[in-house]
């Protein structure tokens, strides 16, 4: 059979999408385009309902322009609400665990021709679900997915009962993953999940996320080590005294912080103040030069008043972070959050382009910083004569250069800035 993927939400939701194409592959099958496809597969998120939505609108312009494949549905959306799935004309559900079982779903139901999906709740007996880490598209980077589930509850998601409670990758498994990882060519690792700072908690020895990196920077070589998002709880002096030693550690640190007001962190029902968030940005920029320190934040949340955002605003010129992914706020039913008083739409709008606009701002401080420095790059595309590839703290850089690039990492040295990355050249 040809299967076509269709990948909404975070990367821990683009790893299941790449190990499910994995599992595919093995048993025979081939991975298309649309057009070729036997098999219409989208893997869902739910994380807002403007994200509830956009998968709504995928599901039915795949069963339009598609009308002749079988269509799959999986992921987040169908863990909360399979009937949508069904609603919407899909012909096999899955939720967000078991991808080995919704791939042999498919299978029956293809040849049945009869629907299929049964979507098991998460329970606290379910362990770490073993895929395949890896890539579809070449030996750059690749996912290692090492934790999934979320206990934090914050009061604004329904993650937690999406994905269920947290369940952990053995480090000696994920140990094996990354040196098969590094031998199969990749030059990266991004070590991704639902909660990477929960990492371990399930486990017998109880690991942490420390002792897990430790490990994967032993084992992966020359391969880059790349984070996934954390909580900022997980940056203490420990943490950083014990991975600041390792050269292959990407000094990238994405730290969600949501809010830079406490009241609102307390009413979001976060784990840590703006004072401990602090704590974390200083540390890393004491152990880790040139670290690239990135976050998300939450605009026109429930009670939010004009004096606690500018509060925000004041925390984001306080921290000045290099980048800033500015969300208006998003109801998310069956969350405590949702069934607060709502700020209007337009409100969270105005406040998001404020924010943004600070953000802008200390982005482009952070990008003019690189000037005249070198920054190893992994390079992946190109076009035009110009490849482009990530610097080791994530900084895209663009490369005039003839070379064939793809896969290699090579010293450059920034000679400009561009509103999305550097300009630089070889060394």
């Amino acid at each position: 059979m040809n299967f076509a993927f269709f990948t909404l939400g975070c990367k821990a939701n683009q790893f299941d999408t790449q190990a499910m194409e994995t599992l595919l592959r093995a048993r025979g099958h081939e991975i298309t385009g649309p057009a070729r496809a036997d098999v219409c597969v989208v893997n869902t998120c739910t994380v807002t309902g403007e994200a509830d939505r956009k998968c709504r609108q995928t599901v039915r312009r795949v069963r339009r322009k598609h009308p002749a494949a079988l269509l799959a549905v999986c992921g987040c959306m169908c863990q909360i609400d399979p009937d949508a799935a069904r609603n919407l004309g899909a012909d096999v559900v899955g939720g967000s665990g078991d991808r080995a079982g919704f791939l042999d779903a498919i299978e029956r139901a293809y040849r049945s021709r009869a629907p299929e999906g049964t979507v098991s709740a998460h329970t606290r007996a379910e362990t770490f679900e073993m895929l395949p880490a890896g890539s579809a598209d070449g030996r750059t980077r690749a996912l290692l997915k090492v934790e999934d589930g979320c206990d934090n509850y914050c009061s604004y998601c329904i993650i937690p009962y999406a994905r269920g409670h947290v369940r952990s990758m053995p480090i000696p498994d994920a140990v094996r993953e990354t040196v098969r990882l590094r031998n199969e060519g990749f030059r990266e690792c991004v070590v991704t999940g639902i909660e990477i700072s929960s990492y371990g908690r399930d486990l017998p020895d109880t690991p942490t996320l420390t002792d897990l990196i430790c490990a994967l920077c032993d084992a992966a070589g020359d391969m880059r080590v790349h984070l996934g998002s954390l909580e900022p709880r997980t940056v203490d002096r420990s943490f950083c005294e014990k991975l600041s030693g390792y050269a292959n550690l990407c000094p990238h640190f994405h730290l969600s912080l949501q809010s830079g007001c406490d009241a609102t962190l307390s009413r979001m029902r976060r784990r840590y103040t703006t004072a401990r968030f602090l704590e974390s940005v200083t540390l890393l920029r004491e152990y880790f030069d040139n670290c690239l320190i990135t976050t998300d934040l939450i605009t026109g949340f429930p009670g939010e008043t004009e004096d606690e955002f500018r509060e925000t605003l004041a925390f984001l010129e306080t921290v000045r972070f290099g980048t800033v992914h500015v969300f208006p706020y998003s109801e998310r039913t069956g969350t405590t959050a949702a069934a607060l008083p709502q700020l209007p739409h337009a409100v969270r709008e105005e406040r998001a382009r404020r924010a943004s606009e600070i953000a802008q701002k200390t982005k482009a401080d952070f990008l003019a910083s690189q000037l005249g420095r070198t920054l190893d790059v992994l390079f992946e595309t190109s076009g035009g004569g110009v490849w482009t590839g990530h610097a080791q703290n994530y900084v895209e850089v663009y490369v005039i250069s003839d070379e064939p690039l793809h896969n290699v990492r090579r010293p450059v040295q920034v000679t400009g800035v561009r509103d999305d990355g550097v300009t630089g050249v070889l060394i």
